[in-house]
């Protein structure tokens, strides 16, 4: 049996994840993963990282931020693939927030017919586009900016 290579070009790495070169060079700058240079000067990256693409991915797609994801990534181990216990512990960390994230989106398909439907267009009294609107109270506007004075600033 043939032995993997412990390291794979930017070509390669882009071929196995199905992520464009540009955002691995994008992800790299953000901090999320990491290369090393060959003696020409080229990208190396860890077979491991190929686990870290497919993390961020699935990450985005559920709507977590690169901020999110960042720091979510700095638990991990970079030096060897992250653990099943390394997963799991990251994402009991998230739970909670991809509940809340799963009710929000469930409430918004549960209101959006009838919201879509009503034919107010009130920004003022909208429960999904203005929710729990503090300030309606005291009438339309920027209420909280400072208004301009005729003549100056």
């Amino acid at each position: 049996m043939t032995k993997l290579a412990d390291h794979l070009s930017i070509g390669q790495v882009s071929e196995r994840s199905g992520v464009p070169h540009t955002a691995l060079r994008f992800y790299e700058d953000r901090g999320l993963i990491s290369s090393e240079r060959s003696a020409g000067n080229q990208r190396r990256y860890s077979r491991t990282v190929l686990r870290r693409i497919a993390f961020i991915r699935a990450a985005q797609r559920v709507g977590l931020s690169l901020e999110e994801i960042s720091a979510a990534l700095a638990t991990l181990p970079r030096d060897h693939a992250p653990t099943k216990a390394d997963w799991a512990r990251l994402s009991r960390n998230w739970q909670d927030e991809l509940d809340a994230r799963i009710d929000a989106l469930q409430r918004l398909r549960d209101r959006l017919t009838g919201c879509v439907g009503c034919g107010c267009l009130s920004l003022r009294m909208c429960g999904l586009y203005n929710q729990d609107d503090q300030m309606a109270r005291f009438g339309p506007g920027a209420r909280l900016l400072k208004p301009v004075v005729e003549g100056g600033a």
